[in-house]
C-alpha cells in the first residue's frame, strides 16, 4: 500500500524502472537470440525472479514499458531506411538494406504509453 506522502509513489516508481530494465533486456535477448540473447534472457530471468521476491508484483508491468527500448534501439538503427542506404567509410562506401523506422516506433510507443498507463492506474488502485 502507498502512503499519501509521495514516498511510496516514488518507490512504487522506482520498482517500475526496475522492471522496465528487465523488459529491455528480455527484449533485447529476443532482438539478438542468434547472438548474444540467451545470456540476456538468462539475465532477465534471474533479475525477474529477485523483484517478485523483493518488491510489489504490480510493479511489474514495467515489462511492458521496457519491451519499447529495443524497438526504439531498432528505429534507430534503421533511421535511413526504407531501401539501401550507403554511408562513406576509410577507402570507400558500404551500403545496406534498411527497413522503415515507422513500424518499430509505432510498436516502442504503443508498448511504452501502454506500460505508463498501467502503472499509473496500478498507482491509484493503491491509493483508493
Amino acid at each position: 500500500m502507498t502512503d499519501i506522502s509521495g514516498n511510496g509513489r516514488r518507490a512504487d516508481w522506482g520498482w517500475f524502472l526496475a522492471w522496465l530494465l528487465v523488459g529491455a533486456c528480455a527484449g533485447v535477448g529476443l532482438a539478438a537470440i542468434l547472438t548474444v540473447g540467451a545470456a540476456f534472457l538468462v539475465l532477465a530471468a534471474v533479475a525477474a525472479v529477485l523483484l517478485i521476491r523483493k518488491g510489489p508484483r504490480r510493479a511489474a508491468v514495467g515489462v511492458v514499458a521496457g519491451l519499447a527500448l529495443p524497438a526504439f534501439y531498432l528505429a534507430y538503427l534503421n533511421r535511413g531506411g526504407p531501401g539501401e542506404v550507403c554511408r562513406t567509410v576509410t577507402g570507400g562506401q558500404t551500403c545496406t538494406d534498411e527497413y522503415s523506422p515507422v513500424p518499430f516506433l509505432v510498436v516502442g510507443a504503443l508498448l511504452l504509453v501502454a506500460g505508463l498507463v498501467m502503472q499509473a492506474v496500478n498507482g491509484r488502485r493503491g491509493r483508493l
